[in-house]
Formats: C-alpha cells, structure tokens, sequence
C-alpha cells in the first residue's frame, strides 16, 4: 500500500473499528520489514538523514562500506570515523548540494577500498525533507578499467612501435662500427690529439649503447613472447633470486627477509622471464630506499591461486604516479626507459596472472604478483584397470 492510502486512513482513525486497525497495524509492519529486506539486499550503501542531518536509516552494504561510530542520535559526519569523508559530508550537507559520484578513498576492514559517494535531496510532498546518500564500492570496476587501459597499451605499443625500433637499430649498429673504425685510424696516426678524441669517443660509445639497450627493451616489449611454461617450484626460484641479489642489498643498508609458504601448489612458469620479474621488482625496491630499510619477499598459496609480495620500506609512490605505474614511456628516473614495469606487467599476463601495486607516501611499496594453481587433467582410467576392477569379465 502506498503512503497516501496511510495518510488517509490516519485521517479516519477516529471511524474504524478495533479490527480494521489491527489489519492496519499488521499491513503497515508488513510493509516495514519488506521495505528494510529491499534496502539490505541492495549491493549500493544508502544512508538516510532528517532535514537536520541527523542519521535515521541505513542499510547493510552501507555499514560494510563506511562503518560508523554509532548507528544513531547524531549528525551523520560527527558518526563517520574517516576524516576526509566526514569532512565532505560536513560541507554537502548543510548547504543542500546535490552530488554525483564523487570518489573517496578509504581503509574499513583491514583493506583499502575506493567508493563514489552521491548525495540527494530528500524529497516528500515537493518538500525536502532529508537527504539521501548512495555509497558504491569501485575499487574493482576501477581495476578492471585499468587492466583494460593497460591492454590497450601494449596493443598500440606493438602495432606503432615494431618498425620504428628496427629502423632505428639499424643505423646505432653502423655508427657503433664507425666509430671504432675512426678510433683504429686515429690510433694507426699517431696524432696528439688521439687522448682527448679517445675521452669524445668513450662518450659517444656509451650514447650508443645506452640507445642500444632501450631499442632492444623497444623490442621486447613489442615482440611476441615465446614462454617455455613447465611446471616449477616458485619457492625455489624466490630463493634462489633472494640469494642472488642478498650481497647487493646488504650494501646498500638493505635488510632481506624471505618467507615462502612451505606448502605452496605447483605452477607453470618460464623461468627465465619471471627471475627477469622478481629482479625488476627487487632493483625498484632498492632504488626507492635511498637510506636503507627492509625488503620483504614472501609467497601465499591457496587452492585456486599463488602470490608473491614484494614490500619495501621506501620511500611511497604518489597516488597521480601509482596510476601510470605500468603504462610504457612512463618513469620517474631521469634514465629511464619507462618499459621496464611494462615488460614485467606484460610477462605475468602472459602467465595468465596478474600483478597489482599499493603504496602509502612515506611508507613504502607493495607489488604482488597472483598467479593460477596448475591443474593437472585428470587421468581417464584405462581398460584394462576397468576390467581388473569388474572381475576379469
């Protein structure tokens, strides 16, 4: 029944009998608990306040996604516990602004999630009586964008950049044997100016070679890989990594702490390309502790998935910069070539995983890597095995 039918009858309390208002009684409650069922069973957070802004309704999802102090008896932002959010509320609120999407970060349950926040007007009779808030969880919708962008990429990557990088490594690899030629005529010579040539030479060399280096990253990136996927032990490949780089690490202040889940499942891998991975991630995380601090290299198993963590104590990543972490040309390091977490994004997806990046300003970086478990085919039983179990016959 609708709202009007309940004001009119309100109107007539005084003419109906003790019956009829029971009947009213238990529509009216019938009604309630239908209305709260919907609002639970919705995945968007509502949340409703009076014309005062104080909280007077809200339903499940609301409290999963922005808990509060207390679920009534005050003004909505006073029960919000996350600054930023209370704060925003503190403003819309009050000056009855109407707003549509705007996105928030927050940390509920041990885990950072990013949700878009509407506000509406509470509207009853063409009277504003309220507001309305609408509070959704992207976090994952955001994701899946990105891996999108991400494909997107490395497909116009490949498509633009195949002919460029040979056009271009065909004249480095002619200058490069000039140059050398130039350095054996002067030498033969015997001219007095053959040391200070040799200190220009020694600097266009080194130009060439570092041009060199990017057109054969250029190449990698851009090329079809070729994986050799067997089944591998990941414990033993961290390891055997973690060992390989400790010396480095120490030099530079850096302490390395290993821990690998004893009871990890079998995976399909090619070696070669995800050591390249995990020395990627490693040579990043110690360039960011500039003073030293602590690596972490760990790995999780479950049933369906494996993950490994690579967490440093340095120095955070901008959130603008965390964005574009694994877009190509993009870098922050005055020689970088901006394709080396390209290459190392593009290596775990061609291992069907993926690999994700968190990081607080100040307080470090944590990438990790998930890859799927290796399903063996289960074996058909053979004919023989069938007439063994059936008695021979």
């Amino acid at each position: 029944m609708s709202g009007l039918f309940y004001r009119r009858t309100l109107k007539k309390l005084s003419r109906i009998t003790v019956e009829q208002y029971r009947e009213l009684l238990v529509s009216a409650s019938t009604e309630i608990v239908r209305l709260e069922a919907v609002l639970d069973s919705l995945p968007s957070g509502i949340l409703v306040c009076d014309e005062k802004h104080f909280l007077i309704k809200a339903n499940k999802s609301a409290l999963r996604l922005l808990p509060l102090t207390r679920l009534e008896g005050g003004l909505l932002w006073d029960l919000v516990p996350d600054e930023r959010i209370s704060a925003f509320f503190r403003q819309i609120l009050p000056a009855g602004n109407r707003v549509l999407e705007c996105e928030m970060d927050v940390q509920a349950q041990g885990k950072n999630s990013l949700l878009s926040i509407s506000v509406h007007p509470l509207v009853d009779r063409r009277k504003i009586t309220g507001s309305l808030v609408y509070i959704d969880d992207i976090t994952e919708k955001r994701a899946r964008e990105l891996r999108l962008r991400r494909a997107e990429n490395l497909a116009s990557l490949t498509t633009l950049a195949a002919g460029v990088a040979h056009e271009i490594k065909n004249p480095l690899g002619a200058i490069s044997i000039h140059l050398q030629l130039m350095q054996k005529t002067l030498a033969k010579s015997g001219a007095k100016t053959v040391p200070l040539a040799d200190k220009y030479f020694g600097i266009l060399n080194e130009e060439v070679d570092r041009l060199n280096r990017i057109v054969v990253d250029f190449l990698f990136a851009v090329r079809p890989m070729s994986l050799e996927l067997r089944e591998g032990d990941l414990n033993s490949l961290v390891a055997e990594v973690a060992e390989f780089v400790r010396a480095e690490l120490e030099q530079s202040k850096i302490r390395l702490l290993v821990e690998l889940d004893e009871k990890l499942p079998p995976v399909l891998i090619d070696k070669r390309y995800m050591k390249q991975v995990m020395l990627n991630l490693i040579k990043n995380a110690q360039e960011a502790m500039h003073s030293g601090g602590l690596l972490t290299i760990a790995t999780i198993g479950s049933d369906s998935e494996i993950r490994i963590s690579v967490v440093d104590t340095g120095t955070g990543i901008n959130p603008e910069i965390l964005k574009k972490m694994f877009e190509p040309y993009f870098t922050t390091k005055v020689n970088g070539t901006g394709l080396g977490l390209t290459l190392v994004y593009k290596i775990i997806r061609e291992h069907q995983g993926d690999i994700s990046v968190d990081s607080r300003e100040g307080e470090g970086t944590d990438f990790e890597i998930s890859l799927p478990v290796y399903q063996k085919e289960p074996r058909l039983i053979g004919y023989e095995a069938m007439e063994k179990e059936g008695g021979g016959k």
